[in-house]
């Protein structure tokens, strides 16, 4: 395209924007006519300009809406998903999971964020949004050296952050387990049926023990085989995390489920604190005597000697009672009508749950017990903790309650991350898919910390959504083979995420 001074039989110039198209002469655009220099030059320079500013449409005739349409088309090259990226590879970044130069690792992580599903899928995902073409057996073999190489130094990581975000001490530690299956039948040395927290009994499945900080960020992780005892799991766990640290002084906050007098007496035997959830009902009865003896009122907490070492705090609720009552109301109705319908049976009477209420008469006849079902009702409200420490009783009973941070982990891992079902066979690529899964809650938790310190309503799930709506567009001009990047914004979230992150592109 240039521009051309066309001198008119009555000397009055004409300048016009000319496009050669197969070799003829296309009038694009009359500027305008002059008869004096001056003018013509002014009218010139107009023409360049307009060549600059409309250079990749100029391959038509502006009559001609087809043709814009047309030329718009051509010039565009790619549209790719970019978001994501913007944001939570921010977050990466300064965490330091950059450290790990590895861009295969940086695409699982942000992928299981923002779109989490079989490698087969993630594949076909940076495909067809980020247009990186990575073949779904390249993803296998990386999860083998992830596997191998990188477990401690992303943990290490995580760590560090961890610390530098808490202030610079870790000195509470909350430990919990969880389960998670498989979509398979086979079992191994490591997928093994067992106890389901999920109720799959039936699959194959192993177990997560998670080791997170004050707040709930996670520090360390291990699986074991399915049918483990999740009591037995506690002190390989805390002892290898404090080992690796040299840590000296830390405070162990775990649920009841994970105590038994064993695990009590390890702990206190390695000189550890300890805040652990008590099953009062399992206490001596001269204990409970004084429980029922001294019954605290509600919002308030009592302090009894367990034993020389040990402390067994006992808190009050009414909400807590009403709510345990609520529950054991709506087991014994699940009871009555499993009995009526003649769905139980012998076969399954257990000491689980609200089962306990259940009685055998005769050979073959089952009822349910009322006089327990009443006499358990003087334990509603009533919550224990054992613990060596010299906290207050507000104290340990505050700090126990961050437990729900580690619960909160595990139910984004399961929803929002999809650690599970898991679909691999191999041990080490099963280990490699749960630290990418840690990986992306510790991207996940930071995150959230941000947000809560910018002062926003927005939640982790919306800023990730609208992130999955920033795209970004290259064209090409004829002018040139230079490719022109810009982000394609058209929604006023997608400006203040980029301002309340300041997200840069390109």
């Amino acid at each position: 395209m240039f521009v051309r001074k066309k001198r008119n039989r009555s000397g009055v110039v004409s300048i016009q924007v000319i496009e050669k198209r197969n070799g003829k002469s296309l009038l694009v655009k009359t500027i305008g006519s002059a008869s004096v220099e001056r003018e013509i030059e002014a009218l010139f320079e107009q023409g360049k300009h307009f060549i600059l500013r409309y250079g990749g449409q100029g391959i038509f005739q502006f009559e001609d809406e087809q043709q814009v349409v047309e030329a718009h088309f051509n010039a565009l090259k790619s549209f790719r998903l970019v978001g994501p990226e913007l944001l939570l590879g921010k977050i990466f970044d300064e965490i330091g999971f950059n450290k790990i130069r590895d861009e295969l690792f940086r695409h699982l992580v942000i992928t299981r964020l923002v779109y989490p599903v079989s490698k087969l899928k993630t594949a076909d995902y940076l495909y067809k949004y980020k247009n990186e073409q990575i073949d779904v057996e390249r993803i296998y073999r990386y999860l083998d050296k992830l596997y191998n190489s990188q477990k401690q130094n992303i943990q290490q990581i995580s760590y560090d952050h961890t610390v530098q975000v808490l202030g610079g001490k870790i000195s509470i530690l909350f430990y919990d387990v969880t389960t998670l299956y498989f979509e398979a039948e086979q079992e191994d040395m490591l997928r093994k049926p067992g106890f389901s927290k999920e109720g799959k009994h039936q699959n194959p499945q192993i177990v997560l023990g998670l080791l997170v900080s004050k707040g709930g960020y996670p520090l360390a992780y291990e699986i074991f085989e399915g049918k483990k005892y999740e009591g037995h799991t506690l002190l390989p766990v805390i002892e290898g995390f404090r080992t690796f640290y040299k840590l000296e002084e830390l405070v162990v906050i775990a649920d009841a489920g994970l105590l038994s007098n064993d695990n009590i007496t390890q702990l206190q035997n390695k000189n550890y604190q300890f805040i652990i959830g008590a099953r009062i009902k399992n206490e001596s009865n001269t204990l409970q005597q004084q429980i029922f003896n001294n019954k605290p009122e509600n919002g308030k907490s009592i302090c009894l000697q367990r034993d020389e070492r040990t402390r067994l705090i006992i808190s009050y609720s009414d909400a807590r009672a009403r709510k345990d009552a609520a529950n054991r109301k709506r087991g014994l109705g699940k009871l009555e009508k499993q009995i009526t319908s003649g769905k139980l049976t012998k076969a399954n009477i257990n000491n689980r749950g609200y089962n306990k209420y259940l009685q055998l008469e005769g050979d073959i006849k089952i009822s349910i017990n009322k006089d327990k079902y009443e006499q358990d009702a003087i334990w509603d409200g009533l919550k224990g903790y054992i613990t060596n420490t010299r906290l207050t009783n507000d104290e340990v009973i505050e700090n126990y309650r961050e437990l729900w941070q580690i619960e909160k982990a595990f139910r984004i891992a399961k929803t929002d991350l999809q650690i599970r079902p898991i679909f691999h066979r191999l041990q080490r690529r099963i280990e490699a898919h749960i630290c990418i899964a840690f990986c992306a809650y510790k991207v996940y938790k930071e995150l959230e910390r941000q947000l809560v310190h910018k002062k926003t309503k927005w939640s982790v799930e919306q800023v990730i959504d609208i992130a999955k709506t920033i795209y970004s567009v290259t064209i090409k001009t004829h002018l040139s083979n230079t490719l022109h990047t810009r982000l394609y914004i058209d929604k006023p979230e997608q400006e203040n995420l980029i301002n309340l992150f300041n997200l840069k592109f390109g």
